[in-house]
């Protein structure tokens, strides 16, 4: 059982509000996507002063240095005494680019619906819309045509 100088890695990422709820941070410990000291961590391993804490949550990392054990959840000032945040900053906005997700249920995408599908995918890959290219203009004008079986 953890001392008043360290606590349960779930119980301590709860408590400073790194993640929601206690359930959450059991799940991020047993789905290996938290490590204490560049170690994987369980649920009750043991958080001290001086540790350093990566959890990947929502697509960014985490990185965090504790500073103070809290067993309880505390309020935001409270827990921003607690830890000191090395983490990178997050992406600016505008370089998220939607992928053009769709509502669940919104049925089949019109004509209009697709082409503008077409135009962020070729912006977000680099590829362009259209009709694939001539085969002659790929093999280079006078190459030979490969064998094709009769239907």
């Amino acid at each position: 059982m953890a001392g008043e100088d360290s606590a349960r890695a779930d119980v301590w990422i709860w408590s400073v509000r790194l993640l929601k709820t206690r359930s959450m941070a059991t799940a991020a410990c047993r789905g290996g996507h938290v490590r204490i000291n560049d170690k994987r961590a369980k649920p009750a391993s043991v958080v001290r002063p001086g540790d350093e804490v990566r959890l990947r949550h929502d697509g960014r990392e985490r990185i965090v240095i504790v500073q103070r054990i809290v067993q309880r959840r505390v309020g935001a000032t409270v827990a921003a005494e607690c830890l000191i945040d090395k983490s990178p900053p997050p992406p600016p906005r505008e370089a998220l680019i939607p992928v053009g997700r769709r509502d669940r249920g919104a049925g089949r995408p019109t004509k209009r619906d697709r082409r503008e599908l077409e135009r962020l995918r070729a912006l977000q890959f680099g590829s362009r819309p259209g009709p694939a290219p001539d085969l002659d203009e790929l093999l280079g004008g006078d190459a030979e045509r490969p064998a094709q079986d009769p239907p």
